[in-house]
C-alpha cells in the first residue's frame, strides 16, 4: 500500500473525525453522519478493495469511539463496512461517469441512506432505538443526506484539484 495513499486516507479519516465530534446531536441521541462523506470521498479518490476494507475499519471503529448514540458502537462498526462496500460496488458498477460531479453527488446520497438504514437496522436489532424508525429517519438520515451531498459537491472538486496541483497519485486510476 502506497504510504502516500495512506496519509490522504488518514487526513480525511481525521477530518471525518472532527466532523463526527463537533456535530450535535439533532434528535434522541443522533446526530447527521459527516463521516460517511470522508469515507465516501476517499472511495472516490483511491478506489481500490484495500483502501475500502480499511477505510470501513477505521472509519467504523473512530464512529463507535465517537457516538453520541447510546448503544450504537456496534451498529456504527456494521454500518461502516456494510456502507463501503456497497457504495464501492456502485462507483465501480458507473463506468465511465463515476468521477462527474453528478454522479459523485448522487452516489454521496445513496450512500448516506443505505448508512442511515443500516445503523438504524443494526440499532434496533441490537440495543433498540429511542423513538421510531422512521421518526430517526426523517429526522436524522434524510437531513444528512442533504448535507453530506451539498459537502461532497463541494468537497470533490476541491480534492481532485489539490490531488492534481500536488502531482499526487493519480486519484482515477484504480491501481490492481
Amino acid at each position: 500500500m502506497n504510504v502516500k495513499n495512506l496519509v490522504a486516507l488518514a487526513l480525511l479519516v481525521g477530518i471525518g473525525a472532527v466532523l463526527h465530534v463537533v456535530i450535535p446531536p439533532v434528535f434522541l441521541g443522533m446526530k447527521p453522519d459527516m463521516m460517511v462523506t470522508m469515507m465516501f470521498l476517499g472511495i472516490i479518490l483511491f478506489p481500490q478493495a484495500k483502501n475500502v476494507f480499511l477505510l470501513a475499519i477505521v472509519t467504523g471503529v473512530i464512529s463507535a469511539l465517537t457516538s453520541g448514540f447510546p448503544g450504537g458502537q456496534i451498529p456504527n462498526i456494521i454500518d461502516k463496512l456494510v456502507t463501503a462496500t456497497a457504495v464501492f460496488g456502485l462507483y465501480l458498477a458507473l463506468g465511465k461517469l463515476r468521477n462527474h460531479i453528478i454522479s459523485v453527488g448522487v452516489l454521496t446520497a445513496i450512500g448516506t441512506l443505505i448508512s442511515g438504514t443500516v445503523f438504524l437496522t443494526a440499532a434496533y436489532l441490537i440495543v433498540g432505538l429511542p423513538g421510531s424508525f422512521v421518526g430517526l429517519f426523517g429526522l436524522v438520515v434524510l437531513p444528512a443526506t442533504l448535507l453530506n451531498t451539498v459537502a461532497m459537491v463541494i468537497l470533490y472538486p476541491i480534492a481532485q484539484t489539490v490531488l492534481k496541483r500536488t502531482k499526487f497519485v493519480s486519484p482515477t486510476a484504480i491501481q490492481k
